[in-house]
């Protein structure tokens, strides 16, 4: 390839980012190692140069080259208040001159609160040649606002709200010319609700990093503490009440009911219910908070060490967090919908939670850890082996220059 071509280009921007954040977190975190690594590539195995800039709110503006195929633009922007770390972008001024220097083949927008809009106006003014697509990482109208507000208002309300998130969401993706799932229940709903041309784009897992070899004998009995029967749960996700916060909490003393002893539950990261959990960890011995883990190794070693794991938000659009904890030889209580079903029926690897209630939670655990436990965490291990991240990148890679060569 001549060194003076001009790149194929792909700029993302995504205020889901967060440096403590989850899944959105961990999709940018291998997309860049993903790209990173092109640059060591031979340049025969690639048809043509490719560059890819992330577009990171951060707390001032630089530009960081981490190779010739990846750029992090750190740009400026308003942090929300309280236990969240997100930044928003939302002005003209902080897109255009990103698009100005690299006027890319693919720009690609993974939040859908007023950035689409900004982005597609921007685009049009500096680079309009760029083609626009979207990663639908949550799916707002149904997470956010139907099912929460059919919960406090009634079935009728909530439907009325969702039918107008969308809207919203189709007002914002206007002219944008895909939309990329990561799950076939949410493309679906794109598709019934008028979304441009969704794709589907399964994610991917890191399977050599999340495996069993990664179990800790020393923490394992060190959770045991003593009882080599007692129950041991790893709870990495977002502290709120949409990932399952309050059904855990609520479930802790049915489950010491149940089994006859206390399980050891160990959660890590933060959100707006950090407070109750840090409360349970004063109020019992075997419930510990250990901060946000911001080593992968650490997180694979935890994952490994447990009996199962929990997947209790009904809305993941593809659930990175579900897939290594499989990955790691966990059998997995999956919420009734989204991701999280997804993943435990065609898997064989789980229970499903038949009811969002403490209680129901509690038998679903206890139904899980007394069947044939083994059996479930070879399943969920082996399901696991078919995602990679390398195959989720080639597979957008393409679908992106089919999109620019419309």
């Amino acid at each position: 390839m001549p060194s003076e071509s001009r790149p194929f280009t792909v700029v993302d921007f995504n205020n889901f980012w967060s440096p403590s954040g989850g899944g959105v977190r961990r999709y940018h975190l291998q997309k860049m190692a993903f790209y990173e690594g092109l640059a060591s590539m031979d340049p025969r195995d690639m048809s043509e140069d490719v560059l890819s800039v992330f577009v990171m709110p951060d707390s001032k503006t630089y530009t960081e080259k981490r190779s010739d195929t990846l750029v992090i633009e750190h740009v400026e922007a308003f942090r929300f208040p309280g236990n969240w770390e997100y930044r928003f972008i939302w002005k003209a001024s902080q897109v255009e001159p990103v698009l100005a220097k690299y006027r890319p083949d693919v720009i690609e927008v993974g939040s859908p609160y007023i950035l689409p809009t900004v982005v597609r106006r921007a685009a049009k003014r500096v680079s309009p040649q760029s083609k626009l697509v979207g990663f639908w990482h949550a799916d707002f109208p149904v997470t956010y606002v139907g099912r929460p507000v059919a919960k406090k208002l009634g079935a009728g309300i909530g439907t009325f709200c969702r039918k107008k998130a969308f809207w919203y969401a189709r007002k914002e993706y206007k002219k944008f010319d895909c939309i990329q799932a990561s799950s076939k229940e949410a493309m679906a709903r794109l598709k019934k609700n008028g979304l441009p041309d969704p794709r589907w784009i399964p994610l991917g897992c890191d399977i050599k990093m999340f495996s069993p070899t990664k179990r800790d004998e020393g923490l394992v009995q060190k959770l045991k503490d003593g009882v080599p029967g007692r129950l041991t749960i790893f709870f990495p996700h977002r502290h709120c009440n949409e990932k399952g916060i309050d059904l855990l909490l609520g479930a802790y003393d049915m489950l010491t009911q149940k089994l006859g002893h206390e399980p050891a539950i160990v959660f890590a990261g933060t959100g707006p219910s950090l407070p109750q959990v840090q409360a349970a960890a004063e109020k019992y011995e075997h419930v510990q908070y250990i901060g946000f883990v911001n080593s992968v190794e650490e997180m694979a070693r935890y994952y490994a060490s447990v009996d199962i794991g929990l997947a209790l938000s009904g809305w993941e659009t593809f659930g990175l967090s579900i897939l290594e904890s499989m990955a790691s030889g966990n059998a997995i209580v999956g919420a009734a919908a989204g991701a999280a079903f997804e993943h435990v029926t065609e898997s064989g690897a789980g229970t499903i939670l038949k009811e969002r209630t403490p209680a129901a939670l509690a038998d679903a655990i206890i139904e899980l850890y007394r069947s044939d436990l083994q059996d479930k965490k070879r399943r969920a291990r082996a399901y696991a082996e078919k995602f990679s991240w390398n195959d989720c990148f080639m597979r957008q890679l393409d679908l992106y220059r089919e999109i620019s060569n419309k």
